[in-house]
Formats: C-alpha cells, structure tokens, sequence
C-alpha cells in the first residue's frame, strides 16, 4: 500500500484488538518517528502497553476499546506549532496505514496527567492519536464538495484537483472541513477557518493535498 492509497483506505477507528504492537512492525514506526521528529523539530512520543491515559470516564464514553498505544504530539509553545503537527502527525498516521496499523486523532478524551512523560516547561501536548490493530477499518464520513472548499474551482489543473480530493479525506476535528483551497499562476495557497482545532487540521489537510497532488506546495 502507497500513502495514495493509505488516504483512501484510513479511517478513524477507536475500537483495538488486544494485540501488541511489535517486532519489525514496531521498529518501522519508531523509525517512522524519528524521522519527523528530526525533519520538524518536534518531541514526538509513542507509548505502547501504556492502558493508563485512555482509561478514563471520556474516553469510555467516546467508545474507544484497548486504546493502549498511542503516539503524543509535543512541541514548543511557539507560533505556527500546531499545523506542524498536524502536519506531520499525518504523515505518521498514513505511514502507519500502510503497516497495516488502524489509528485515530484523539483531542480531548484521554488524560494528560497520566501519560508517563514529564512535559518541559516549553513544551505543550497539542494532541494524540491512537493506533493498534482496529477490530474494524472504520467507515467512511460525508465530505464537502470541491467547490465547497475552493476558491477558484475554474479550469483546475489535474495535479491540483487531485491535490484537493486528497485534502477532502483528511481527518479534522469534528469533520469540520474548515479550510479554503486557492489557485493562482499555479501557486497553490490554504487557509484555516475559525473552528475548533482548525490550525491543527490545516496541516493535516497540507500533508495530504501534497501527497494527492504529488507536489511539494508548502514549507512546514
């Protein structure tokens, strides 16, 4: 499976197999954050066999089921962080995708108190996500048009209108979609609407509208 395909066929799951995650399968991921750790200059973490931070009233209540491995998004308290993340979270999750891992963004229903992880005093815990091996692959969910996100949807280049078909599959917060897409002299500019987590989403968005388009668009 190539990441074109891995956006296709993720989808949010919150329901695990108790299956540990390990061997070659676990080195790639470890090696997968590495990566993006060196590449963003975050302090990506992953915890495996760690049942503690999703043993909690929400999460129970957000149907989540042996979520015992999870990666946590941790960063400086600086401008621009939180699409960072997004950004390379997702390259993580579709990464993780084609190992054959099931994941889910996860913002609020889990508890950062018991993550065994002591946060420096420049550091902030922007989000999660959960992963394992899903009991199911997840569904699909309703998503915007094209001309519902750009601005400028007359005579779209190829590359550019699988770019957005790409960023229409991206996970966001609630499904809000909440980004504009814009064309111009072939400059390809996104922007973040007002919405819960929506910085976070836009780079998630930006990581999959380059992979749909095979283009390198934005400097994250």
């Amino acid at each position: 499976m190539n990441l074109k395909e891995a956006i296709i066929n993720r989808h949010s799951v919150r329901s695990y197999e108790n299956k540990k995650i390990e061997g070659e399968i676990k080195e790639k991921l470890i090696d997968i954050i590495e990566e993006c750790n060196k590449k963003s200059g975050l302090n990506i973490k992953l915890f495996l066999d760690e049942p503690k931070a999703f043993d909690t009233f929400m999460a129970h209540y957000g149907k989540f089921e042996n979520a015992n491995n999870y990666i946590v998004l941790i960063g400086k308290k600086e401008k621009g962080i939180e699409e960072k993340c997004g950004y390379y979270g997702e390259e993580i999750v579709l990464k993780a995708q084609t190992l054959g891992l099931n994941t889910c963004w996860v913002a609020l229903t889990y508890k950062k108190s018991k993550i065994p992880y002591k946060i420096k005093k420049d550091e902030k815990i922007y989000c999660t996500i959960a992963l394992g091996y899903g009991k199911t692959n997840g569904v699909s969910r309703k998503s915007k048009s094209i001309k519902e996100i750009v601005k400028n949807d007359n005579d779209m280049p190829k590359w550019f209108k699988e770019g957005v078909e790409a960023a229409l599959l991206a996970p966001t917060a609630t499904n809000q979609q909440k980004f504009i897409f814009d064309i111009n002299e072939g400059k390809v500019s996104v922007r973040a609407l007002k919405g819960f987590y929506s910085k976070l989403d836009l780079g998630i968005v930006k990581y999959h509208f380059e992979i749909g388009s095979n283009m390198k668009c934005f400097d994250i």
